[in-house]
């Protein structure tokens, strides 16, 4: 936590790493550069933190380097030149650094610079040649703490929730705090004032160019080079940054290289100075540029965004239209539900394709009628049309049979036969298909297909030739991968691939990046699968993983199930338990038979957890379900946590060879992955490098003397690290430590 300090003028208050900076360039003479966005406090700090009796200040917007005109002097003196970002032209830089060059060379002369960008190219010569302390930005924002201590001492007392809006709002910029002040604590009015100063005290100070560039780009929260180019109309925008990054510290890449962000006090104001200088049509015009980018670059729910600012019915019902023809998988059907469902019914009723699009979409959020109602106004369109319209609409109804997800599989069969003659009549065609819907299972992926296992061979055998027919390129090899993990699920083959699954995954999701982004968030899900074995740290995929407070998306239920897992792991049970009460409900109104069996097996762990009792009738019920398919895996993959469950009760196993199975299983999971679902802040073990070196030597057969030679180290710091190597991994002796080590993949 930074320190607060107050200086000469009453109810200043700056951050304790900017004034620590300060003085040390003070202490030593050391040439000082400030820089950071209008109104953070740099000339403040300076201002209010030297005896000005000693300082010439002078401000490069006012004055030419001519100006400047500093006398000898016997004892240190400072020369303050403020608002170097204002030097422009050619001539004008060139006599500045001759000036600020004769600066640096007398002894005498401590030298402050100060800006709003970074160290500009063309003062770079200096910043090699003399050793500059720089007080970023970063430097002047002030904490949470301060933030509080600031409005505080101006009589300003506000609730927390607001405190945490204005954090939100400023991020320690002092500056919407002092509009903060000067409103008496109205957050609007302190908005709505300091976008008046950028305009007037900031904006009004650019060329003409630059002012549209920035209002053109306004409109959008990020923009590439591209698209700056499509608003603007501009060739030069790469200049145009460069020009802005010079004048004012007011864009920021991203976090993507290539993707430019307007900070956002720059941008609200900028797009209020929009709307005062340009017409609506004006207005309207940028919005449909943006759209237009975003649909060539196939950025749909972006691009639904622009033509819904522009009004522009037609091209997001043709953007809808074109999303309803892809699979959920590779489509955006949750992103853009809103514009789905706000479309009316004589729009939906006029296209075979939004029919279809949203009785699949109603039938994701388990809204059964409304996703019938659709089913049957297709099934009417098609008595209604003939020719392409009629063809279009059989080949929808026909998709909708396969892959509605409430619909189940029992006659799934039957469809699939029919579906054969249609196509080979050429009398319908079938769309784009998913089997997974980008989930790392067929049998449990677009729809559960547990009965199948069942008969899996014969089944491969009758219908194979047929459902790859019918699916097409989407079917190629399906029966074959059908079969492997049908197989794999019933324990017919090897279950340690972990060590080797997170390299396979990790090369798939480059490929995945630029072929199919959609399966990224079940790929990295996947991932976070294997850690949770290795035991290592998944916080960073719960950071970005989906709220199911907010709205369970069943395209979301592989990473719900990941969750659940982790939130064993982490204690926070209730939280479990209320995500399983929602993926139980899904799994039971959408016939999902494994999800079913899987959450009910969590459930039971979660409950055992919590001491429950009915965590013994959620496991027996698991257990005689997942009997009947003889699916050994489902507990498996839950050895280490199931396996004391079911040794030290009683339950009923109808058939010994799988019971035998399941507990053989699960005590060699037990064995190979004994950090599955273990809490990580107890069993998590971390070493220095050192120790790591240490370890991997002694597994060589090194000794402690040889060690300490190979490393350059002394003998006693070898036997230091080992001491504490043997007491953070629990063990007694370097044997121990190494079987250990290798346990915890840490060596």
């Amino acid at each position: 936590m930074q320190k607060t300090v107050k200086n000469m003028k009453e109810n200043y208050i700056c951050s304790q790493k900017a004034i620590r900076k300060l003085r040390s360039a003070c202490k030593f003479r050391t040439p000082l550069y400030l820089y950071g966005v209008t109104g953070i406090g740099k000339t403040s700090l300076v201002l209010n933190n030297l005896r000005m009796k000693h300082c010439s200040y002078y401000s490069a917007a006012q004055v030419d380097a001519e100006e400047i005109m500093i006398k000898e002097q016997t004892s240190i003196y400072t020369v303050i030149i403020d608002d170097l970002h204002c030097v422009s032209s050619v001539e004008q830089r060139e006599a500045y650094c001759k000036k600020i060059g004769k600066l640096l060379e007398r002894e005498n002369i401590w030298l402050i610079l100060i800006a709003r960008c970074p160290f500009p190219r063309w003062l770079l010569e200096f910043r090699t040649k003399y050793i500059f302390i720089e007080i970023p930005e970063e430097d002047f924002l002030l904490s949470r703490e301060e933030q509080t201590l600031y409005l505080e001492q101006f009589d300003l007392h506000i609730s927390e929730e607001i405190q945490q809006e204005v954090w939100g709002l400023a991020r320690g910029n002092p500056m919407p705090l002092l509009f903060l002040v000067m409103e008496k604590g109205d957050l609007e009015r302190g908005k709505k004032r300091q976008w008046d100063f950028l305009e007037t005290h900031v904006y009004d100070q650019w060329n003409i160019e630059l002012q549209e560039f920035f209002m053109d780009v306004s409109i959008v929260e990020t923009f590439t080079v591209k698209l700056a180019a499509m608003l603007t109309g501009r060739s030069d925008v790469e200049k145009l940054i460069a020009e802005a990054e010079v004048t004012g510290n007011f864009f920021e890449i991203s976090g993507i290289e290539g993707i430019w962000k307007c900070r956002w006090a720059m941008r609200q104001s900028m797009q209020q100075r929009l709307h005062r200088r340009r017409t609506t049509e004006q207005i309207q015009r940028l919005y449909y540029t943006a759209g237009l980018y975003y649909e060539l670059e196939n950025q749909i729910p972006q691009a639904l965004s622009m033509y819904e600012k522009y009004n522009d019915m037609e091209s997001i019902s043709r953007l809808l239209i074109s999303n309803a023809r892809k699979n959920p998988s590779s489509g955006h059907y949750y992103e853009l539900r809103r514009y789905y469902l706000q479309l009316p019914d004589d729009i939906v009723e006029n296209s075979p394709v939004l029919m279809a699009g949203i009785s699949l979409l109603q039938s994701m959020f388990m809204n059964v009628e409304e996703s019938e109602r659709w089913f049957h106004a297709l099934e009417r369109y098609v008595q209604k049309h003939t020719g392409g319209l009629r063809k279009e609409a059989r080949s929808r109804i026909l998709y909708l049979k396969i892959a509605l997800p409430h619909t189940g599989t029992i006659h799934m069969i039957d469809i699939l036969k029919n579906a054969d003659l249609l196509l080979r009549s050429r009398q319908t065609f079938l769309p784009e298909f998913s089997v997974t819907s980008n989930l790392p299972s067929m049998m449990n992926g677009g729809k559960d297909f547990c009965e199948w296992s069942k008969k899996d061979k014969e089944l491969a055998m009758s219908i194979g030739k047929i459902v790859e027919f019918v699916l097409g390129k989407y079917g190629k090899g399906l029966v074959n991968l059908a079969l492997a993990e049908s197989y794999l699920e019933k324990g017919e083959d090897s279950f340690e691939i972990f060590s080797y699954a997170e390299k396979i995954l990790l090369s798939l999701r480059k490929r995945a990046k630029k072929e199919a982004p959609n399966l990224l968030a079940n790929l990295d899900t996947f991932v976070c699968r294997v850690h949770l074995y290795q035991g290592r740290d998944v916080s960073k995929w719960m950071e970005q993983s989906p709220n199911e407070n907010q709205e369970f998306c069943t395209m979301e239920r592989f990473q719900y199930l990941t969750k659940v897992r982790i939130y064993i792991q982490m204690r926070k049970y209730e939280a479990a338990y209320c995500l399983l009460q929602q993926i139980l409900y899904y799994a039971k109104m959408m016939e999902r038979t494994y999800i079913y069996m899987e959450a009910t097996l969590l459930l039971a762990i979660t409950q055992y957890c919590m001491k429950q009792e009915e965590w013994k009738d959620n496991l027996q019920k698991c257990i005689s379900q997942a009997e009947g398919y003889h699916f050994v895996r489902l507990f498996t993959r839950e050895g280490p946590v199931v396996l004391p469950m079911i040794e030290n009760e009683k339950f009923i196993w109808k058939n010994k060879d799988y019971k035998r199975q399941v507990l053989l299983e699960c005590n060699q999971m037990k064995k190979a992955y004994p950090l599955y679902l273990k809490c990580v802040q107890e069993n998590q073990v971390v070493l220095s490098k050192n120790a790591v070196k240490i370890l991997k030597l002694q597994a060589e057969g090194m000794s402690a003397n040889a060690i300490a030679e190979h490393l350059k180290i002394a003998e006693a710091t070898v036997k230091y690290h080992n001491r504490e190597t043997y007491r953070k991994l629990g063990v007694k002796n370097k044997t121990a430590a190494i079987v250990e080590a290798r346990k915890r993949r840490l060596i």
